[in-house]
């Protein structure tokens, strides 16, 4: 995550139209409308959680203690903390993490910001979320090197966390491996990164940021084309991309076995990216600067790269230092903390399921986004898109891959079995799509 550790999709931007030459801008029926663009960054009122792990304090709790444990590891004396690291953006200021071996890992350690919009963690996205990823780490043996059955058994001796366990969980107050990581992952989720001035201009203090910072944000969001992948409050998409960086790692192609995902890793958010240095998966790049520059001459043309990023790109000296002050107006001026008070939601209810057997993508989205079959019916998924798509369905009910769905290409999936069933995109899973299928 840029900020966080590394590589993603840094440069691209909303296509908005009329933007540039620093300090010079075009009439204003050609320029993007600011207030709008201000209002798609701005911060949300509550943090969600999953509907089977809702929010608890004491669950929370327990999980910052089990997160700054270094029992954890397999010869206590590493914690998550000590690769995850508030103070440096939850990375660790390294090019590449290091593990109880004391050997450099093969990437740049993730930062831990604003995960609770998430879905696909790890920078190839192999953890469905991140309760899946807790133990990641844990048990690899380049990293913690814990082996999971010893781990339960002796914090389940310790009667300080038996106690613990049973506040957090008092309906099933036990030390299991489910527990431990559904308190480490409430713990994570927990870390929003705290506001800064760029939210203060958001809100509408004109004075927040300096003429300088601003013609940054409007490059973000226009010629350097950052705001095509770095979107939201999170400044992330969460989706995959090749960014063409020269290194071999096959990254989100590895994991799907997809020749289109090859190279692609995770967009990383920018919130408190100043303390995050080095940036990219592979922590290749030492300032924000040679971020910048190598969207503008260094990226390694392939098949793969993502249409998402800009071609061409040419910036002045001015441009450049205001994209970057841009970006460092993300971070706080003080040491940053996660929020003291908790405001939690419940995931969002679907919408409507809609009685149809096709469906469109367009603009990395489904449409609609929920539909109903009967039992045996067929769906049909045209690619409107300009990109590839993956189209997946992961159900004991049914395994469904599509491989490369091509722009203008039909997928067809039969759905023989009731029940409700996830779609979404390898490659860009923040796409979802619910078939509820009756009898």
């Amino acid at each position: 995550m840029l900020s966080l550790v590394a590589s993603a999709a840094f440069v691209a931007g909303i296509a908005a139209g009329g933007i540039l030459v620093l300090g010079v801008r075009t009439d204003a029926a050609a320029e993007p409308d600011l207030a709008a663009l201000k209002a798609s960054f701005r911060r949300p009122a509550a943090i969600p959680f999953p509907a089977n792990n809702p929010f608890s304090e004491d669950k929370r709790a327990l999980g910052e203690r089990l997160f700054h444990d270094t029992a954890l590891s397999v010869d206590g004396s590493l914690s998550c903390a000590g690769c995850h690291d508030r103070a440096k953006g939850f990375a660790d200021g390294r090019a590449h993490g290091m593990g109880v071996a004391g050997r450099p890992l093969a990437r740049h350690t993730p930062g831990l910001w604003n995960l609770a919009w998430a879905s696909s963690v790890f920078w190839d996205g192999r953890a469905k979320n991140l309760e899946q990823q807790v133990f990641g780490p844990i048990e690899s043996h380049e990293e913690m090197a814990q082996p999971l059955d010893p781990l339960i058994k002796r914090l389940g001796a310790d009667r300080t966390y038996a106690q613990a366990f049973a506040k957090a969980f008092p309906k099933k107050p036990k030390v299991d491996a489910a527990n431990v990581a559904q308190a480490i992952a409430t713990y994570e989720r927990a870390l929003v990164s705290p506001p800064t001035r760029f939210d203060r201009w958001v809100d509408g203090d004109e004075r927040a940021l300096t003429a300088r910072e601003i013609d940054g944000f409007r490059l973000f969001t226009g010629k350097a084309e950052c705001a095509q992948c770095h979107k939201g409050f999170a400044l992330t998409d969460y989706n995959f991309y090749d960014i063409g960086l020269a290194a071999d790692d096959r990254g989100r192609g590895a994991v799907l076995q997809l020749p289109a995902a090859e190279h692609a890793f995770k967009t990383p958010g920018l919130r408190e990216l100043v303390r995050s240095a080095p940036y990219m998966h592979d922590g290749s790049l030492a300032t924000l600067t040679d971020v910048v520059r190598h969207y503008e001459s260094g990226m390694t043309e392939r098949p793969t790269l993502a249409s998402e990023l800009p071609r061409k790109l040419v910036l002045s000296d001015d441009e450049r230092a205001a994209l970057v002050a841009f970006l460092e107006s993300l971070s706080s001026d003080a040491e940053p903390f996660p929020p003291a008070r908790i405001v939690a939601e419940v995931a969002k209810p679907l919408a409507p399921a809609v009685r149809t057997s096709t469906v469109t993508q367009d603009n990395k989205s489904f449409s609609p986004t929920r539909i109903a079959l009967r039992r045996g019916d067929h769906v049909w998924i045209l690619n409107n898109d300009t990109r590839t798509h993956n189209v997946r369905v992961f159900d004991r009910k049914l395994d469904f891959d599509s491989g490369a769905q091509e722009p203008g290409e039909t997928v067809e999936i039969a759905f023989q079995k009731a029940g409700s069933y996830l779609v979404f995109c390898g490659i860009h899973p923040k796409m979802e799509l619910t078939v509820d299928v009756r009898r």
